[in-house]
């Protein structure tokens, strides 16, 4: 039966190889389970709640990618979009969580929507290499300024607006004793470092006090306070351009770079002609849809799928054994709930420490494509805002492309992001 379903054999793969590699897969993405409800939770969310969801979402779209894409690349609510959701979307613009649901619904219909009419490649083909690179580095800075200031590494200042905190805080000395576990264990290799740097700072904070042990296993959680709870009228009001155009540019971006990268180290792209391609596409984008009504943001590829892939993962499998294992952990609510934000921080902050390698790809040589790309990553985590960051970014790269006389080099899918962002400040700011 899995012969048939996944071809393991025109693969070159086995059962066996399949199973190594989601759990590979399932063990360096399993952070997301403890992360995104200490996000998602500071928008007044119930916690536990949006721990099954998180699980949830990452099964079905997991489950949808193996079974309907025959792809081995989990899926999960995403970094990046998660805090723009919590501190863009709920914290800044003042959207109520449900509204803001509302907002990851209508932006995962566009998205589909995008994805099934093609607009989608022809959006991602049009955007210059210079400035998808720079929003996964800003996006990057942007958790970075989260992670230091929930840690206490920085607080707010008067005089300078941030300086450094207190770094001898119990709390803050755990966080920052993850950040270099994390690092020094994914450097040697270790398959689920951030996880295991998350459980291990878990644990000393309960030895220190700073958290509550309250056991590790039991039945999961009630579901009810985020399933369906999704405001879509709600969602258009005020600045509802804003909250969707970033939305759904940074799933074009995120989602189809990560697609198209695990793919080719897959070898599942060759000569540039696509297996299944396009269906990987619809699955991503199906399950943003799911995960708004189950309650939780935008749920998107991982690029820890890489890790699966080099264990051998090369077919759907791979993604159908992440997505059991996401179901599995639904009875580990105790223990997401015992892991507090000094754990989470250091995920965070190795994370965009990971992200900001994506500068190496700008063509600093060129200052119309370094001066874009530097604005668009210096003003999402300065003005805290994904949205600032993208607007400033695609504005003025068609202007200095328009002034130095160079307006052939912009692409029109670019033109018409930055008119949008215009129309933006001009009438919803």
């Amino acid at each position: 039966m899995l012969e048939a379903v996944f071809k393991l054999k025109e693969q070159g793969t086995s059962v066996r190889t399949e199973m190594i590699a989601g759990i590979t897969t399932f063990l360096t993405m399993a952070y997301i389970i403890f992360v995104n409800p200490e996000i998602l939770s500071s928008t007044g969310m119930d916690r536990n709640a949006v721990f099954v969801a998180t699980c949830l979402a990452a099964a079905t779209g997991s489950l949808i990618m193996g079974l309907f894409a025959n792809w081995p690349i989990g899926m999960a609510p995403g970094m990046g979009l998660n805090a723009f959701f919590a501190f863009g979307v709920v914290g800044a613009m003042g959207f109520t969580w449900q509204q803001a649901l509302g907002a990851v619904f209508i932006s995962g219909s566009v998205f589909l929507v995008l994805t099934v009419t093609g607009v989608r490649r022809w959006l991602v083909a049009g955007i210059p290499h210079s400035m998808r690179s720079a929003i996964a580095a800003g996006i990057g800075m942007f958790l970075g300024i989260i992670a230091l200031k929930s840690s206490g590494i920085i607080v707010g200042n008067q005089a300078t607006l941030v300086t450094l905190g207190k770094l001898n805080q119990p709390g803050t000395l755990l966080a920052i004793l993850g950040f270099f576990v994390i690092a020094a264990l994914d450097t040697l290799k270790v398959r689920g470092a951030i996880l295991i740097g998350i459980l291990l700072i878990t644990v000393l904070s309960m030895i220190v006090g700073v958290s509550t042990f309250g056991g590790i296993v039991s039945p999961p959680p009630s579901i009810l306070p985020t399933f369906l709870q999704l405001d879509i009228p709600g969602a258009l009001h005020g600045g509802w351009l804003n909250v969707i155009l970033v939305f759904v540019l940074v799933e074009v971006f995120d989602a189809t770079g990560t697609l198209i990268g695990v793919a080719k180290r897959a070898g599942l792209i060759a000569d540039d002609k696509p297996n299944n391609l396009g269906k990987a596409l619809l699955a991503d984008s199906s399950a943003i849809v799911a995960g708004s009504l189950l309650g939780t943001s935008s749920t998107t590829a991982y690029v820890e799928s890489v890790s699966g892939v080099q264990s051998g993962g090369r077919t759907g499998l791979t993604a159908v054994v992440v997505g059991v294992l996401f179901l599995a952990s639904l009875f580990f609510s105790p223990l997401a709930g015992a892991v507090p934000v000094y754990a989470t921080a250091p995920a965070l902050l190795y994370v965009a420490c990971l992200m900001m390698r994506e500068l190496l790809e700008i063509d600093w040589q060129d200052i119309t494509e370094a001066a874009p790309s530097a604005l668009t990553a210096l003003m999402m985590p300065f003005t805290y805002s994904i949205a600032n960051g993208l607007a400033f970014g695609f504005i003025s790269y068609a202007v200095m492309k328009a002034l130095t006389g160079r307006p052939r080099e912009l692409h029109l899918a670019t033109g018409l992001v930055a008119v949008l962002f215009v129309i933006r400040f001009a009438f919803f700011v």
